[in-house]
């Protein structure tokens, strides 16, 4: 009697629903939202590969995880995805003990990303300062040594995609 007396009460519960969802699962953008462009990223930094990396991503993201249409030409979507990056800022986390170089960078990302329905000119969603950190590793071995930046931008640049598409989907 008691285990079905608890059966029910749990069952009630999830009929009842609690109001949670799982993050990254939303779609706030409206319904006839079939396709989007996302042309270059314009870039007041120094840093401009992360820039050029930036619209392929999000693209990848945007198509693997969404129902939307990303296509190339702005003219035939239904919304523009519009990005610039305006600040890059990088400095050393962790120092080698014995060569007292850098082992590990952490980067900061400011964005201004704008999504605007191609017809109405409206802003579906706007951030004029989208923030992205990530953090990527330096072998300290002069030996083993090579230029893990252009790396560390492929990962952040898939990482930065992850977050806009969640924000973009999410409205957040």
């Amino acid at each position: 009697m008691r285990s079905i007396a608890a059966v029910l009460a749990l069952a009630a519960m999830g009929a009842s629903g609690c109001g949670y969802r799982v993050s990254g699962h939303a779609d706030t953008l409206p319904q006839t939202l079939k396709s989007i462009a996302i042309p270059a990223f314009s870039n007041i930094t120094s840093r401009h590969q992360l820039s050029a990396k930036l619209p392929a991503a999000l693209t990848r993201e945007f198509l693997s995880r969404t129902r939307y249409q990303v296509v190339p030409d702005p003219n035939e979507a239904d919304a523009i995805l519009q990005g610039s990056v305006v600040s890059y800022n990088s400095y050393p986390t962790v120092f080698d003990p014995v060569t007292g170089r850098a082992a590990g960078v952490q980067v900061i990302l400011i964005l201004q990303l704008k999504l605007v329905d191609r017809v109405t000119g409206q802003a579906l969603f706007q951030r004029d300062a989208y923030e992205a950190r990530a953090r990527y590793e330096i072998s300290v071995d002069q030996v083993a040594y090579f230029d893990e930046s252009s790396v560390a931008m492929d990962r952040m640049a898939a990482e930065v995609a992850r977050m806009v598409v969640s924000s973009v989907l999410e409205n957040f």
